[in-house]
């Protein structure tokens, strides 16, 4: 079959690789209709997450059913699924407690309770290096889905693979910003991050009734296309600082109820920047997370949802105790809230597909990934046709 295949920082290619066979009982053999191309994706693209060995990319992907292991009972050759991007046993602990991301299962050589950078991390992803189990992805013609007895969910013919392909990840992990706050209505909200993620989580403060939706980013024209999609008063980040004056100024003096971090560790950065991680032997920088914890409120939130792989000495812990903040982080519990996801999408309360700004051919992974990391052409979200 054909595939994008990960070789090397900044070389990713169109291969020909072995179909993927039933390994396992509780296996499926996906027939790849539509993937996409995650933010996610670009950590090990940038070279920021190490990966050693090729292997197929992509954890955002549906399809048709094509073979099913013998303890499949739920689902059948032909039936068409959407497939959460964390892998999960469904049995364990973590599962059990709606905590799939942690599965002790899907990750034998990695799993650990340490959550240490390069060993004891949390359950499987497809297609996300051997540190998260070495699982092929689905950005290719086939997919071979573990535990699908657990993960996978059936969608209706009467939807689109567009309409549907998000429920996999970006807006999954966007709700998961706003949900994990508890808003009750009339908040606001300061969504760092105008990429897909970010999109997503200011259309899940939207569908929580929140009274003001503030989106900050880099870019103008993902300003530009989020304020359109959804009305939100959007920033053009130039530094922390005046991105956080302007945040206390449309608030009273207070800051934001609940902020959201959807850049993670790799946002854009001078030369002071990258001199400081070098000093302090880190990778990246906390930045954004830095303006996060000054934007928010007194007692407000913080959610993030941007990947953060290593510790940072400079984690500002005291400003974090003085103002009583609450943050929480970490992969989304996909298979937890897809159900009720599925249903606002499939009751028209919230429109997805509106965010793709590039339809291509599998084959031009390549391309796909070169646009997107550089953030040339106004792309903000990139969908794949393995079969065009």
């Amino acid at each position: 079959m054909k595939a994008a295949v990960f070789h090397a920082p900044g070389k990713i290619t169109y291969d020909t690789v072995d179909d993927p066979i039933i390994q396992e009982e509780n296996d499926i053999i996906l027939k790849v209709t539509s993937t996409a191309i995650c933010g996610s994706d670009l950590h090990m693209y940038s070279g920021g997450i190490p990966q050693a060995r090729p292997m197929v990319m992509g954890h955002e992907f549906m399809g048709i059913v094509e073979d099913v292991g013998k303890n499949i009972g739920h689902l059948k050759v032909g039936d068409r699924v959407i497939v959460p991007f964390p892998i999960a046993c469904g049995g364990c602990y973590f599962c059990q407690h709606d905590l799939p991301s942690g599965c002790t299962n899907s990750n034998v050589e990695n799993y650990g309770p340490e959550g240490g950078i390069l060993t004891e991390k949390g359950g499987g992803m497809f297609g996300y290096t051997d540190l998260y189990g070495g699982y092929n992805g689905g950005q290719a013609e086939y997919v071979r889905v573990p535990y699908a007895n657990f993960g996978p969910r059936k969608v209706s013919e009467s939807l689109s693979d567009e309409q549907l392909l998000f429920l996999t990840d970006i807006f999954p992990t966007g709700y998961t910003g706003v949900m994990w706050a508890d808003l009750k209505g009339g908040e606001t909200v300061a969504i760092f991050g105008a990429g897909p993620v970010g999109s997503m989580a200011a259309k899940s403060a939207i569908l929580h009734n929140a009274k003001k939706v503030i989106v900050i980013d880099t870019q103008q024209y993902r300003l530009d296309q989020i304020k359109n999609l959804t009305g939100c008063e959007t920033i053009l980040w130039e530094d922390g600082e005046q991105t956080v004056n302007e945040i206390r100024d449309m608030t009273e003096g207070r800051g934001a109820d609940v902020c959201i971090e959807a850049v993670g560790f790799e946002p854009d950065r001078d030369l002071i920047d990258r001199a400081k991680a070098v000093i302090n032997f880190e990778k990246g920088s906390i930045k954004v997370l830095d303006a996060c914890m000054s934007a928010v409120r007194r007692g407000g939130f913080v959610s993030i949802l941007g990947v953060y792989p290593m510790n940072y000495d400079n984690f500002r812990v005291g400003q974090l105790f003085d103002k009583g903040i609450t943050i929480k982080a970490g992969q989304s519990p996909v298979h937890a809230i897809v159900d009720k996801l599925l249903n606002y999408v499939e009751t028209g309360q919230v429109k997805l597909d509106d965010i793709i700004t590039h339809r291509m051919a599998l084959s031009d992974v390549a391309k796909g990934y070169e646009i997107f990391h550089k953030r040339e052409d106004g792309c903000v979200k990139v969908v794949l046709d393995p079969w065009k």
